[in-house]
């Protein structure tokens, strides 16, 4: 009787950690990486200050993920550079009465990122990431595509963050 409690005990003692870990799960070539420096990201598209709002959105992301904190380049381990590559728009959904006209638009938005680690200069993680959005149009075209805009790069630096600090 002693012997089969002991083993029930030993047993829910070893599946109880069941390989899990308290603490954060970044990727483990960027496990000693503490300070990102994450600088104003290129823009090879037409979109004025695209790029700025794209790093602003990443940058708000990896502070509310906790994982990095964000620095100057003089202080950092790493920095995180990026380049804005394309901006693809596309009809989603057409009018009922004109298939011609545009009802509901689709932005996509692609960019391409590299973590440089400071003290080598030697590249520590590359990556691609895009990211849609959908739009009505409405009366104000330019505005509803700025919009469309912001959305894709929130999520786009949502998929950037999610990448360097959890894995995937």
């Amino acid at each position: 009787m002693m012997t089969r409690l002991f083993l029930l005990a030993l047993s829910f003692l070893l599946a109880s950690c069941a390989g899990y870990q308290l603490g954060g799960q970044k990727p483990k070539h960027l496990e000693g990486i503490t300070k990102l420096a994450v600088p104003t990201f290129e823009n090879q598209t037409l979109e004025p200050r695209l790029a700025s709002t794209v790093t602003n959105a990443l940058i708000k992301q990896i502070q509310m993920d906790g994982s990095y904190q964000i620095v100057n380049k003089d202080q950092a381990e790493a920095v995180l550079e990026g380049d804005v590559t394309r901006v693809d728009r596309s009809q989603f959904r057409s009018s009922r009465r004109n298939v011609l006209r545009t009802a509901q638009l689709q932005m996509r938005l692609t960019c391409n990122f590299n973590i440089i680690d400071t003290a080598s200069g030697r590249p520590i993680h590359h990556g691609q990431a895009s990211a849609n959005s959908y739009v009505i149009l409405d009366s104000n075209v330019q505005n509803s595509e700025a919009q469309a805009l912001e959305d894709a790069a929130q999520r786009l630096s949502a998929s950037i963050a999610n990448e360097i600090s959890e894995g995937w």
